[in-house]
């Protein structure tokens, strides 16, 4: 397993990552197999979504933030409750094929890590099973 750090800039954002991975899955030797993608936290999540337009993702953010409010009467006491919703909606951990040694994602599908408390460091755990 690798483990690496991400910087959020925000409270709300969508960080490509994908490098990043990429750089571990090589890291760990496998050219086939599944890599599994988790962060261990309770206010951010994992996805795979388009990485070439950012209006992609500024069009997900408000979305998102009109699915579930910042402010609806949650009794949570530390006032992240949209953000513990938000990650548990999107999931923590993702799995992704590993074909010659790197992600097997589309033209324009990227690995992102979403941030919905930030600004923070978020650590990404990156683990492959070859096959």
């Amino acid at each position: 397993m690798v483990e690496f750090k991400v910087k959020t800039p925000e409270r709300l954002a969508i960080i490509d990552i994908t490098a990043e991975v990429n750089r571990a899955v090589a890291e760990q030797g496998a050219q086939d197999g599944l890599c599994n993608l988790f962060v261990p936290h309770t206010t951010a999540s994992i996805i795979v979504s388009e990485n070439w337009d950012p209006d992609v993702t500024s069009d997900m953010l408000r979305q998102l933030e009109r699915m579930v409010p910042r402010e609806a009467g949650y009794k949570h006491s530390e006032g992240n409750s949209q953000a513990h919703i938000l990650s548990a909606m999107l999931s923590t951990s993702i799995n992704v094929p590993v074909h010659g040694g790197k992600l097997a994602i589309g033209r324009w599908q990227g690995v992102m890590l979403t941030e919905f408390d930030g600004p923070r460091e978020r650590s990404v755990y990156v683990s492959v099973l070859p096959c």
